[in-house]
């Protein structure tokens, strides 16, 4: 009564377009990578080359940050080690890797009296 015939699609078509419509379905995924790429690694790997060098001109006298927020002087530098005097007469041994910041002999303190 109120059926109608059904018109199937072929079931072994190939598909229309061929690899400019696949390049153009990969377009956003490979800007996608690319974007990820100079928007994240590229820093990253910038900062960990910047940090390699500040650990290898390491030397006696300089003033270092740890990561755990401890401030001190080195006395001692080793391959991959470092020791570092936290207070007068302290010295710990630290891994060169633990060290995030380190302020030179050479650059001046802040001053933290007030001017009048």
């Amino acid at each position: 009564m109120f059926s109608t015939p059904a018109y199937a699609q072929a079931a072994g078509a190939a598909p229309v377009g061929g690899p400019q419509d696949m390049l153009i379905q990969f377009l956003p995924l490979i800007g996608l990578v690319v974007l990820f790429y100079f928007l994240m690694i590229r820093p990253q790997q910038r900062r960990v080359k910047q940090h390699q060098q500040t650990l290898a001109a390491l030397k006696r006298g300089d003033t270092v940050v740890l990561s755990s927020g401890v401030i001190g002087k080195v006395v001692r530098v080793e391959d991959k080690e470092v020791g570092v005097e936290i207070a007068t007469g302290v010295t710990v041994k630290v891994r060169k890797g633990m060290i995030t910041e380190v302020t030179t002999r050479g650059e001046p303190a802040a001053a933290n009296d007030s001017k009048n």
